[in-house]
């Protein structure tokens, strides 16, 4: 549901600015039923979320020595 609203504002911005962006692509690729940019950007997306969940659950160590791993 987040990453919806996040693609959405995206798409907002890139329109009032007139920049050219993923926003753009993922809305373009969904009108003409390009499933392979589509699953392209979704994988992406899930891969840069699961590694900054990772950097930060690696991260509490550092900020609070009694937890441990």
């Amino acid at each position: 549901m987040g990453i919806a609203l996040l693609i959405g504002g995206v798409v907002v911005t890139e329109s009032v600015f007139a920049i050219p962006g993923v926003g753009r692509l993922v809305v373009d690729s969904v009108q003409r039923h390009d499933y392979p940019v589509i699953q392209s950007v979704l994988l992406i997306s899930a891969g840069v979320y699961v590694l900054i969940n990772l950097m930060i659950d690696l991260s509490y160590r550092l900020f609070d020595p009694r937890i441990k791993y």
